[in-house]
């Protein structure tokens, strides 16, 4: 499995970085450039942006692997609002309905199993060879997602097994054959 590092420092996203994700979002749907200078420290580390619209799910995407915070927010800002898959792009009409959390990953760390993770505490990264296909599959899911779902630890990486894309079943070989990587936003 890939090495995510074991950072011992500990960021913690507040309001400052919700708002300029807000800040460049709006300049991108009105057409007009941003140069906003963040007034938070620019320090290198993996994180999600996160976009809700009534308390539902709009956009998430961000990065495992560390990047310098104001570019790497800015990116994933526009990323995760208009070019998340799963949703049709966010639209100026939406920005008063919209939340943002951005995440700021910390303490990767090597799980000793798949059940090596406390639920609402740890995020997870799953990697496995696929049985069916031979091939490598990974997924993650930040720390608040199985809470939300009211999901425990096994049905969490059943969700993950499916979020990779794989089709088989998930059994008790499949899990045991996963590595995981556990890490935490604060």
């Amino acid at each position: 499995m890939r090495d995510y590092g074991n950072s011992s420092q500990l960021y913690q996203a507040g309001p400052e970085h919700a708002l300029f994700a807000f800040s460049v979002l709006d300049a991108f749907l009105n057409n007009d450039d941003h140069d906003e200078v963040p007034g938070f420290e620019n320090v290198n580390t993996a994180l999600f942006v996160t976009w809700n619209m009534n308390h539902r799910l709009r956009g998430c995407i961000g990065t495992l692997e560390p990047r310098m915070l104001h570019k790497a927010l800015k990116d994933y800002a526009l990323t995760s609002a208009v070019r998340d898959s799963r949703f049709s792009p966010i639209r100026l009409k939406d920005l008063p309905h919209l939340e943002c959390k951005v995440s700021l990953l910390s303490c990767f760390e090597n799980a000793a199993n798949w059940e090596d993770w406390q639920v609402g505490k740890h995020g997870i990264i799953i990697e496995f060879v696929d049985p069916q296909l031979n091939c490598v599959r990974t997924a993650t899911f930040l720390p608040d997602v199985p809470p939300e779902q009211g999901w425990d630890v096994v049905q969490t990486i059943d969700a993950l097994i499916r979020k990779s894309g794989c089709e088989s079943r998930p059994n008790a070989a499949l899990r045991n054959s996963l590595q995981v990587v556990r890490y935490q936003v604060f």
